[in-house]
């Protein structure tokens, strides 16, 4: 009995020594792993498939293979800066720059949710992803891939002015441009709250507009205007940071210490039952001067977005979103609520696949509660227990104490 009492004694004085260990630890793993990635792929400009091993899985994500989601690799590419990888963090960088000039369908400087991953040769047409249906005999696109979501654009953006800053190379800034100018002319609504919707779905020449408003992807731009604002000031930057920002205030709530997710797709009606757990935290870290009283959202996502040991994407999860407990440990650190990091990081050394990428949960399927697209039938949006590279990337962000909204490092 009494070697069991010094056992434990033992553990308890040596686990927060371990879990500060885990953080530097998780850096080298997913830091590694991202510039292996890269550099296995020919010189030049490249998207990263966001789920690279596919072996055994059920073939209703075959829509999935060889996928290279923006957003995904807009934050690779932002560790990679953090993670002292410039190069690396380059090629990426460099491809959402030829993707903003060569679009197969349009020449208006906007982004498509996803790409073919790989090489991009840099001649002729960006690829876009696609998979070849047995069933139909045809070849079969994503409405949702070849879509243009407001956040992803905004998130591109983020990475585009981070390699800017890195490298003052003048290519980025003006792609970075080119983005948020088309965010502005066919994403901005005037009615109450005024804000930003979610973008187009579907296929050219007529994609979808997609009415709601949401709070995460209006964060994204607030910092994405802001962060260009502080390169290259001027009027019409600060104020559609500003707009961004304003409809971020709106969807406080007081009352229960959080963030509404956004409207229905009306753009006018708020969204209160469901709950998405980049919403509640990101706005801690993207916008400038945020009030204390939003600090009250770790209560709410502890006691509504809590798995186990780390978070679930929407009310009441049923699994670990390992992106999300990264985005949390992040969030964390960098407001100075450290002691809520610290167990973080081992659990998402916990959830590593093979070769420092991380799974995006460990349960075979998560759901977020959210539909793809107006199309959908029910709420289709999950997680499946693949490795993922936007996992991988917010661990890496993470580790490295990288704001991602504003490439600023974590005071020491």
């Amino acid at each position: 009995m009494k070697a069991l009492l010094t056992s434990l004694l033992m553990t308890l004085v040596i686990t927060p020594a371990l879990a500060e260990q885990s953080r530097p630890q998780l850096e080298r793993l997913t830091c590694a792993a991202l510039d292996r990635a890269v550099q296995s792929l020919p010189d030049g400009p490249v998207m990263l498939a966001s789920y690279p091993a596919f072996e055994g899985r059920p073939p209703a994500i075959v829509a999935l293979r060889g996928v290279a989601f923006t957003y995904d690799n807009a934050l690779a590419s932002i560790a990679l800066f953090g993670c002292g990888k410039p190069i690396s963090a380059q090629r990426i960088a460099d491809a959402l720059v030829y993707a903003t000039d060569n679009d197969p369908d349009y020449q208006d400087g906007r982004l498509r949710n996803a790409y073919a991953a790989g090489s991009v040769k840099r001649q002729g047409p960006i690829l876009l992803p696609g998979y070849w249906s047995q069933e139909r005999n045809a070849w079969n696109q994503d409405a949702y891939q070849v879509g243009s979501a407001t956040g992803n654009q905004a998130w591109a953006v983020l990475a585009l002015l981070e390699a800017f800053r890195q490298s003052e190379e003048q290519r980025y800034l003006l792609a970075a441009e080119k983005v948020l100018l088309w965010t502005q002319r066919n994403t901005y609504d005037s009615q109450a709250p005024a804000g930003f919707i979610g973008g187009f779905y579907g296929y050219p020449p007529n994609p979808v507009r997609q009415g709601w408003k949401s709070t995460e992807h209006n964060v994204d731009l607030a910092a994405a205007w802001a962060a260009l604002n502080s390169i290259t000031a001027s009027q019409d930057s600060a104020k559609q940071a500003q707009i961004a920002r304003h409809f971020v205030d709106s969807q406080w709530l007081a009352t229960e210490g959080r963030f509404l997710i956004g409207t229905l797709p009306d753009g006018r009606t708020a969204e209160h039952q469901r709950s998405g757990l980049d919403a509640q935290i990101w706005p801690l870290i993207a916008v400038g001067n945020p009030p204390t009283d939003w600090s009250r959202v770790f209560t709410f996502i502890d006691q509504v977005h809590r798995f186990g040991g780390g978070y679930g994407f929407n009310r009441d999860p049923d699994g670990l979103w390992t992106e999300g407990t990264a985005q949390a440990a992040a969030v964390a650190q960098l407001t100075g609520a450290t002691d809520k990091a610290k167990p973080l990081w081992s659990l998402l050394i916990d959830q590593q696949a093979a070769d420092g990428w991380l799974f995006a949960t460990p349960q075979p399927q998560i759901s977020t509660g959210l539909a793809i697209g107006p199309d959908s039938t029910g709420n289709d949006f999950f997680y499946y227990h693949l490795p993922h590279l936007g996992a991988t990337a917010w661990a890496a962000i993470a580790a490295s104490g990288v704001n991602p909204f504003t490439g600023a490092q974590e005071a020491n």
